[in-house]
């Protein structure tokens, strides 16, 4: 384990599962930044994450589009989440919480998700490879 600052959150970093705290304190961190409520984590949303984290990794692609041609809204429909917002991140390559929350930050699409006013709840995934997945949504 190691520590790690990111904006103005001091965390402990593990294993992605143990890290959900961790994320959604780094998420949270940015949301509050920008005045924006802060998320909750969902197991759910983690869920439908770590899916299309895996299934990207083992099908040797990179895209929204899951290899079945689902999108983000089927994903969360075929994962028993009954939503009325739902947003995705997708990145590749790098190897912590800290470098891809930089990166997603960084891009204005990604940034909006996060941002996301409509945004409640949360889901992340990293699988091998280093393919990470945020499912942002809210619940109906």
């Amino acid at each position: 384990m190691r520590y790690v600052f990111l904006t103005g959150v001091l965390a402990l970093l593990g294993t992605i599962a143990s890290a959900d705290p961790v994320a959604l304190a780094a998420i949270n961190a940015e949301r509050a930044a920008q005045n924006r409520a802060p998320l909750v984590y969902d197991a759910t949303i983690e869920q439908v994450a770590q899916a299309h984290a895996q299934d990207m990794a083992a099908n040797g692609f990179f895209s929204h589009t899951g290899s079945d041609g689902s999108d983000i809204g089927q994903r969360l429909k075929r994962g028993g989440y009954r939503f009325c917002f739902g947003a995705e991140n997708i990145a590749s390559g790098q190897r912590s919480l800290t470098e891809v929350m930089a990166s997603w930050m960084a891009s204005r699409g990604h940034r909006r998700n996060i941002l996301h006013r409509q945004a409640q709840a949360v889901g992340l995934a990293q699988s091998p490879g280093n393919i990470w997945v945020m499912v942002l949504a809210a619940p109906c």
